[in-house]
């Protein structure tokens, strides 16, 4: 079977080997390699390969992070590339992927578990179709496997914000919404905003995700906050807060919030 491959490992020894592998195990197959979850992101919407080998573990994004990238940003009419994750986590997250049915490496990469990743990969292809809603499956996978990979936190009850000279306490009661801005998050509250330099992934476990939700990779909103959802003529969906201005977009990835009941 001919088919196109983008491998991102950080570890080039790593990337070497798996390339190596793999064209052992499956000669036709092209492939590409990559060094971060940022380039494994460009590359892949560049070249649209059929499968995506990314390791989970890597600067910039992670494999999950560039995985959910990729599902926003993927064109609606095109088949998601499979996705395999390369891994060195323990037997819980390996339990993990495997009751999601997203295939699996673990590090250091075995011919013969490479051998059954092929056939996997292989069989999936050959059912492929381009059809609408594609990515449904590789969602609902993705929506799973990072509520379970992520690390539980200590709940956030106040923020120490910057404001001039000064620091501004602020209660987690009167924020409304945090967006990733730049190196910065705005922290958006009723009236006014404030900003801060912990990333949003790093804030997202201290949140209770019952009262904040994530609705895009770089936006957490307070779910009563939420005043109404459209969607376009493309299929797209947007959110708007009580008592605030702005518009915030809702990614695929998390559109399943606001299905009707």
């Amino acid at each position: 079977m001919n088919a196109t491959a983008l491998i991102a490992e950080d570890e080039p020894l790593l990337a070497q080997a798996l390339q190596a592998e793999l064209a052992l195990a499956w000669p036709e197959l092209v492939v590409r390699v990559v060094g971060d979850g940022d380039a494994a992101v460009a590359q892949a919407l560049a070249l649209r390969p059929d499968v995506l080998l990314l390791d989970i573990r890597m600067p910039g994004q992670s494999g999950l992070e560039a995985a959910a990238e990729l599902a926003e940003e993927w064109p609606d009419d095109q088949p998601f590339p499979a996705l395999v994750f390369v891994t060195a986590y323990d037997a819980y997250a390996v339990q993990a992927f495997e009751a999601q049915a997203v295939d699996y490496l673990l590090k250091p990469v075995q011919p013969g578990r490479l051998r059954l990743t092929v056939q996997r990969v292989q069989a999936l292809l050959a059912q492929r179709r381009p059809a609408t809603g594609p990515l449904d499956a590789t969602l609902e996978q993705l929506r799973c496997l990072m509520s379970q990979t992520s690390s539980p936190a200590a709940r956030l009850q106040v923020i120490p914000a910057s404001v001039g000279n000064s620091i501004r306490m602020v209660q987690l009661s009167e924020v409304v919404a945090f967006e990733a801005a730049d190196k910065y998050v705005r922290v958006l509250l009723a009236q006014g905003e404030v900003l801060i330099r912990t990333p949003l992934k790093e804030l997202m476990p201290q949140l209770d995700p019952a009262v904040f939700w994530q609705v895009h990779r770089g936006t957490v909103v307070r779910a009563e906050a939420i005043e109404s959802v459209t969607r376009n003529e493309a299929g797209r969906m947007s959110l708007r807060l009580r008592a605030r201005p702005e518009s915030f977009a809702v990614s695929r990835l998390y559109a399943d919030r606001f299905r009707a009941m």
